[in-house]
C-alpha cells in the first residue's frame, strides 16, 4: 500500500502491475476498495494483464480527509483522480471504472481532461439533473441524523430500505468511513451533480454503462440518459445477482476490445 498527498488529504492506493493497459477503479459514497470487494462491486477482480490502480477516495477507507463538506464535492474528487493518474500513469490514457460516486468522479474528470481516458465503464450512475435535488435533501437529512444519533442510526435506516433485486445476495456492510467525517461526506454529496448533459454528450471514448433495477439512489433513468448522450455507448441492465455477477467479465471484455 502507498499514499499520495492531495490538498487536504492523503489517498491510500494500490497498484496491481501485470503489465498491459492502465485501468483505474473507483468506489461509491461511504464505501472503499475493501468494502466494494465485499459488495461484489470490485469489477477489477480477475482483471489480469493490466496495470490496475485502486484507491480510497478522500475521507473513505484508509485515506484521510477533513470535516469540510466542500472537500467531498464530485469536482474535487475529480481533481484528486486526475492528480493521482498523473502520478501513477503520467501522460497515459487510462480506462476508468467506478460505481455511483466513482462514476460521477469519472464523468467530471473526463469532461475536464478528455485526453486522460481511453474508455469508461460507468457502474450504477447516481441520481442526477432532475432527480438530484430531492436526493440532496436526503443527504442533508442523513447528515443531521448522524450528528444527532450517531452512525448506528444511519446504518439502521439504510438496513430498512428495500434492496435492489440484483444485490439481494450481497452481505450487509457498514460505511467504511470515520463517524466524525460522515456528515461532511454526505453534505459534499448534496452539493454535487453530474456534469451538464451537453458536456457528457461530448465524451468520445468507448463507454459501457452498467445499471440495475429498482434502486431510487441509482435510478435506471440516469443510466439510460447517459447512454443516450454518449454516442456509441452500450447499456447493460441487471435485474438479478447472476446478471450483476457477469459485470467483471464484461469489464474484461471491454478492456480487451478497446486495446486489442
Amino acid at each position: 500500500m502507498s499514499t499520495f498527498t492531495v490538498p487536504g488529504a492523503a489517498l491510500d492506493f494500490e497498484l496491481s502491475d501485470e503489465g498491459g493497459e492502465p485501468v483505474v477503479q473507483l468506489h461509491g459514497l461511504t464505501s472503499s476498495r475493501y468494502r466494494d470487494r465485499l459488495l461484489d462491486l470490485d469489477l477489477g477482480i480477475g482483471l489480469s494483464g493490466t496495470r490496475l490502480l485502486r484507491f480510497d477516495a478522500r475521507g473513505h477507507g484508509r485515506s484521510t480527509g477533513r470535516a469540510v463538506p466542500e472537500d467531498y464535492r464530485w469536482e474535487v474528487l475529480a481533481d484528486d483522480l486526475l492528480r493521482i493518474l498523473e502520478e501513477v500513469f503520467p501522460g497515459e490514457a487510462v480506462h476508468g471504472v467506478g460505481p455511483s460516486m466513482g462514476c460521477a468522479t469519472l464523468l467530471h474528470a473526463i469532461t475536464r481532461e478528455p485526453q486522460r481516458f481511453s474508455a469508461l465503464t460507468l457502474v450504477v450512475p447516481p441520481t442526477a439533473w432532475e432527480t438530484r435535488v430531492a436526493k440532496a435533501g436526503d443527504y442533508l437529512a442523513a447528515a443531521e441524523l448522524v450528528e444527532r444519533d450517531g452512525m448506528a442510526a444511519f446504518v439502521e435506516v439504510g438496513r430498512a430500505a428495500p434492496r435492489p433485486p440484483a444485490t439481494v445476495e450481497a452481505p450487509e456492510t457498514v460505511p467504511d468511513v470515520r463517524e466524525e467525517l460522515l456528515p461532511s461526506l454526505l453534505r459534499g454529496a448534496a452539493l454535487s451533480d453530474l456534469p451538464a448533459p451537453e458536456a457528457v454528450a461530448r465524451i468520445g471514448v468507448p463507454t459501457t454503462v452498467l445499471a440495475w433495477t429498482e434502486d431510487p439512489a441509482h435510478p435506471l433513468r440516469t443510466a439510460e440518459r447517459i447512454a443516450s448522450l454518449v454516442a456509441g455507448s452500450e447499456l447493460v441492465v441487471a435485474a438479478t445477482p447472476a446478471q450483476a455477477g457477469q459485470w467483471p467479465r464484461l469489464l474484461h471484455e471491454q478492456v480487451v476490445a478497446v486495446h486489442r
